[in-house]
């Protein structure tokens, strides 16, 4: 699939979607699992070398384990791509029990984490099939609200704004 006909389905998915606003990854899941019927549960783990998250169907919820050493930015970006997986009907990367049951409770082996999310379940084209929807998602929302964006690029532009709050208050402008 051409990458142009790739990003009008994705576009045309995203105009179905309803995103909280103010955004965040959590509410967004909640809603999406109370709309489904089916809850979406977000796992952070560590020290996933590799990739950065997968998703996890079980019998009762789907699960979203994430990268949690890594910028906020960042972690709702690998949620929105594991959940865009979900939404365009792609299979999860199967996972046994025993490894689902590891990754569940807090004191699981590293090993599993390090066998679990490297795992390539998807094919190229849904791979960027999710990525494409995952970046799409997040440029609804930063455009929306520009306090969404980047840390770094937040806190640079309170650092302008006050700044120039300040230089205003010192030529006696309010």
């Amino acid at each position: 699939m051409d990458d142009k006909r790739l990003r009008q389905r994705c576009e045309a998915r995203l105009r179905k979607l309803n995103l909280p606003d103010p955004f965040d990854a959590q509410s967004f899941c909640e809603m999406l699992g109370e709309q489904r019927g089916r809850p979406i549960l977000l796992h952070p783990v560590a020290g996933a070398e590799g990739a950065c998250g997968v998703w996890v169907s079980v019998p009762s919820a789907d699960l979203i384990f994430y990268e949690q050493d890594t910028s906020p930015l960042h972690q709702e970006h690998i949620i929105l791509h594991e959940v865009s997986h979900l939404l365009c009907g792609h299979e999860p990367v199967p996972v046994s029990q025993h490894e689902i049951s590891q990754l569940l409770f807090p004191d699981f082996n590293l090993e599993t984490v390090r066998l679990v999310l490297p795992r390539g379940g998807y094919s190229t084209v849904e791979e960027r099939e999710a990525e494409v929807l995952a970046s799409l998602m997040l440029e609804r929302v930063a455009a929306r609200s520009p306090l969404h964006t980047s840390p770094r690029k937040t806190g640079r532009d309170e650092v302008l704004h006050r700044l120039a709050a300040s230089l205003q208050a010192d030529r006696g402008e309010s």
